[in-house]
């Protein structure tokens, strides 16, 4: 039976989100306690995960408008800032599809297992 570290996948989940804003972390960061109560801190998934999905959004709507004023022959926009900003694109996509592919096999191992 696959077991499933949560802090693991929350740390990941952090550094996608990190990386989907723009923030290079080279390492994860350790939990950090909540003051006086021994347990790591709480963080709301769902806000998290909508988060990056709006990074994601915003990432991929500057790399179409660069795109359409490249196309239209806006001087100031350069060929290689739209390819930057398309690739940027393309990674974030890829990472939250990624991320998608994960969280769905989890909770196919959760629905799976027995009571």
């Amino acid at each position: 039976m696959n077991t499933i570290d949560h802090q693991s996948l929350l740390l990941q989940m952090r550094a996608l989100a990190a990386r989907a804003q723009g923030i290079q972390d080279t390492a994860p960061a350790a939990p950090a306690a909540a003051p006086g109560a021994g347990s790591p801190e709480r963080v709301d998934f769902s806000k998290v995960l909508k988060s990056a999905l709006d990074n994601v959004n915003e990432t991929q709507q500057k790399a179409g408008n660069l795109s359409q004023k490249f196309d239209a022959g806006d001087p100031k926009v350069d060929m290689a800032e739209v390819m930057v900003a398309i690739q940027k694109a393309n990674v974030s996509f890829q990472a939250v599809t990624q991320v998608r592919n994960k969280l769905v096999s989890a909770y196919q191992d959760i629905m799976n297992m027995p009571v």
